[in-house]
């Protein structure tokens, strides 16, 4: 089944399965969130369907005038694009003026708002896209888990430091992809194949963790 939505997490907690095993869960809002746009992408002829999300106070003219075209009175927010391959069985279809798009047997149009439950049922597998914490300029223990120098003979000033970066005369400098200090997080993650507990009718409860601090936006796709 081929599904995408855009969220936002709301809270992470817990509850039981049917085995009565406590799981780790987060709970994704999905609504509301509309169709803006369907295109076909050259050379490979994919498609490319345009989500928005949210609500603002202001927005700009050109975005109005996009949600305009599109029949959406909401002023949304956040804006995604989903890129699913020509060979996936999707279809685009034309009634009565209105573009559309026919996937697993379910009948979308642009301007209409998406559901979770046109794409998504219990004990599906999901990819849950989003931005990472940021945790600033770090060091390599933190890093990437080096064990920073001895305690002892005299080196109380070393415990996170490096050590040797180098090398000698040849060949004189450092090597790309060195494993040193610098920015963590705040960078595009991905986790794979979380499995959908319960499909509301405003979001999405997840078996697991995602992505990002609580207020972020997530992308979702089966």
């Amino acid at each position: 089944m081929t599904g995408f939505i855009i969220g936002q997490k709301e809270k992470q907690s817990q509850t039981f399965d049917d085995k009565l095993e406590r799981i780790p869960v987060t709970y994704i809002k999905t609504s509301p969130c509309y169709l803006i746009d369907i295109k076909i992408i050259k050379p490979n002829n994919d498609f490319s369907f345009k989500l928005g999300f949210g609500q603002a106070k202001k927005i700009k003219k050109s975005i109005q005038g996009e949600l305009i075209k599109a029949g959406i009175k909401t002023p949304l927010r956040f804006f995604k694009e989903f890129r699913i391959s020509h060979e996936m069985p999707i279809e685009i279809i034309e009634e009565n003026q209105r573009k559309g798009v026919k996937i697993n047997n379910n009948t979308i149009f642009i301007g209409q708002e998406i559901k979770p439950q046109l794409f998504f049922k219990k004990g599906d597998k999901v990819n849950v896209t989003g931005k990472s914490k940021g945790k600033g300029f770090q060091g390599v223990v933190k890093r990437h888990g080096f064990a920073g120098g001895p305690k002892t003979h005299g080196q109380s000033d070393r415990e996170r430091a490096p050590g040797s970066v180098g090398q000698t005369t040849t060949p004189g400098r450092i090597y790309k992809g060195k494993r040193m200090a610098g920015r963590l997080g705040g960078q595009r993650v991905t986790i794979k194949n979380l499995e959908v507990i319960e499909v509301r009718e405003d979001g999405l409860l997840v078996k697991g963790l995602v992505p990002g601090a609580k207020g972020g936006i997530l992308e979702i796709k089966n």
